[in-house]
């Protein structure tokens, strides 16, 4: 990166942290440190909740996944409008009515201090994952630039967050987002810009998105149905409603931003806001993805995406075989380029009969590459045993290295680092809330001064911050960042949304069946990621325990907890 690169960078992240920190160290109980005093109006909890989900990990890896595989990911987002609408109708109002600054402290109402406990333990052992996947993806970024060791540039980053999230709470987090988002959609808005005029200047906008569609890279509907298969209609309609009941419903880390609203109104205004701009937000930021998949039509894209681990490999005696292969990637790469010319040739001119025939061709050639980018990959294994040789992650930061001015370099760093601190900070916020609300101040310290819990409330973040920086090594053994946190959350979120469904809405099962369904549910889902993990995809893990958890809590209702007297909010 050049000085002006850096500049930008350093420059951004000085003034989030800054800012965050100067303007809410005024919190002087857990009232305005957890719930920022209630004073956030709907757009600002919009673009909280937003910012919390679009982590540098969504800005890193999404455009990657284009690239490679289309489109069709948009697909896990069209479960989120109903997921919001059911959310704004029945939860938010019993939240609100029992005042609560947490999620779980509900269930305690509803059923009793075990149900609560094992509720807000799930939840912070997945958050707390989480949360070391996101503080692993900036890193990852830094350290390829920098030639850093990960462990260093994790460290740096954490301690960011720290500085104005353990100084501000809640508020610092609401009020730090909004510089966040706008720093990051200004970035992926300059990349995309970029990557389309880069472009050779005989082609229309129109027929860039008419080229992508014929090569396959506009597949935003796919029919076809299998068990694992991750992104299609079915799997996005119904497996991701309740995925993002889950996370919207029950997770701490999005409950937070709309506890924090000035009125259950405006809590369901920003919710409903989130709801509609996701999928276009995700669209728009898929469709980057896919100008760079143009992009590499027309200009020669590199055999393995990781430049710093590919220049480890080309060090050892590896190196002869793997620069056989890349000249033969490369060679292949000038055939598909005269290939995909006649095909431009063709939807310039509206004839079928060429574009017909280049895709035959063009998909003959990608097959070949494919093959070769493998036998990179495998080589790599080979000479570096402990290699992460999933490049995906790594295709939107090379283009971004290679192709961007200087200074858009640094406004694209700053703008993944800002994501991943956004993101981070909510999570760390939600984290010392469970761990405060559901484990110190219900079983360990019942009664103390607000300054003691505004303590405690701190020292949970810093300590969270430290377990996500431990937690972050865990990611590099990802296949891909973006369908890897995906993945942690579906291994909780499906028992937890279980719990919360049968507490709202089947009011005759009381704790102890839910309580044991919900251990049993949590055993299945582990059982099936452990053992059946090729056969079906994580997207069904969320509709299978919470499956498991409302009919075996019925049954367990029905036959051994019968004689129990029932509870009911």
């Amino acid at each position: 990166m050049s000085n002006l690169d850096w500049i930008i960078l350093a420059t951004t992240l000085i003034f989030i942290v800054s800012y965050g920190t100067i303007k809410t160290k005024k919190s002087k109980d857990i009232d305005g440190y957890l719930k920022g005093d209630n004073s956030m109006k709907w757009w600002m909890i919009g673009v909280s909740i937003m910012a919390t989900q679009a982590s540098a990990v969504t800005f890193l890896s999404t455009p990657g996944q284009a690239v490679e595989d289309g489109m069709r990911f948009l697909q896990f987002y069209f479960g989120l409008p109903l997921a919001i609408i059911i959310i704004a109708i029945t939860m938010v109002p019993i939240y609100y009515r029992l005042k609560v600054f947490t999620a779980y402290e509900y269930l305690e109402s509803r059923f009793d201090p075990k149900t609560r406990i094992l509720a807000a333990s799930l939840f912070l052992l997945l958050r707390g994952l989480s949360a070391g996947i996101t503080l692993y993806a900036p890193s990852l970024v830094l350290s390829t630039i920098l030639h850093w060791n990960i462990l260093w540039t994790t460290v740096l980053i954490g301690i960011l967050v720290i500085i104005y999230t353990v100084s501000g709470g809640t508020r610092a987090v609401s009020l730090t987002q909004r510089q966040q988002i706008a720093v990051v959609f200004g970035g992926m808005i300059f990349a995309g810009v970029v990557a389309y005029r880069l472009l050779p200047p005989s082609l229309s906008f129109g027929q860039v998105w008419q080229v992508a569609g014929e090569l396959d890279a506009l597949n935003i509907v796919t029919t076809d149905f299998s068990w694992n298969d991750r992104f299609n209609i079915w799997s996005g309609l119904i497996a991701s409603t309740f995925l993002f009941l889950a996370y919207f419903g029950t997770d701490q880390s999005q409950v937070a931003r709309y506890l924090s609203g000035q009125s259950m109104a405006e809590s369901r205004m920003g919710l409903i806001f989130n709801g509609l701009i996701k999928i276009p937000m995700q669209f728009g930021i898929l469709f980057i993805g896919v100008l760079v998949f143009v992009f590499f039509q027309f200009h020669q894209p590199p055999v393995f995406h990781n430049q710093t681990l590919m220049d480890s490999a080309l060090e050892t005696q590896g190196r002869t075989e793997i620069l056989s292969l890349e000249k033969d990637y490369n060679n292949l790469y000038e055939q598909k380029r005269k290939v995909v010319d006649e095909l431009v040739v063709g939807v310039q001119n509206e004839d079928r009969q060429i574009i017909d025939q280049s895709k035959i061709k063009y998909r003959e050639i990608k097959s070949a590459e494919k093959s070769i980018r493998e036998e990179v990959k495998t080589k790599i294994k080979e000479v570096i045993p402990l290699a992460k040789t999933n490049d995906r992650d790594y295709i939107f930061l090379n283009f971004v290295m290679r192709n961007l001015p200087h200074g858009l370099v640094g406004l694209i760093i700053a703008a993944m680092f800002s994501a991943a601190m956004s993101s981070l900070s909510s999570e760390l916020n939600a984290l010392s809330s469970t761990s405060t609300v559901d484990i110190y101040k219900r079983l360990i310290v019942k009664d103390s001064t607000p300054k003691n819990y505004l303590f405690v409330s701190k020292a949970f973040t810093a300590m969270w911050a430290l377990i996500a920086m431990s937690f972050a090594i865990l990611a590099n053994q990802a296949e891909n960042l973006i369908q890897f946190v995906n993945i942690v959350g579906s291994l909780f979120y499906g028992t937890i949304l279980g719990i919360f469904l049968v507490a709202f809405y089947i009011k005759r099962i009381k704790s102890n069946a839910v309580f044991y369904a919900a251990i049993v549910s949590e055993l299945i889902v582990l059982i099936c990621f452990f053992f059946f993990y090729e056969e079906l995809a994580f997207m069904y893990y969320s509709i299978i325990g919470c499956l498991v958890v409302l009919v075996l809590s019925f049954v367990l209702e029905k036959t051994i907890f019968n004689n129990n007297a029932v509870k009911v909010t």
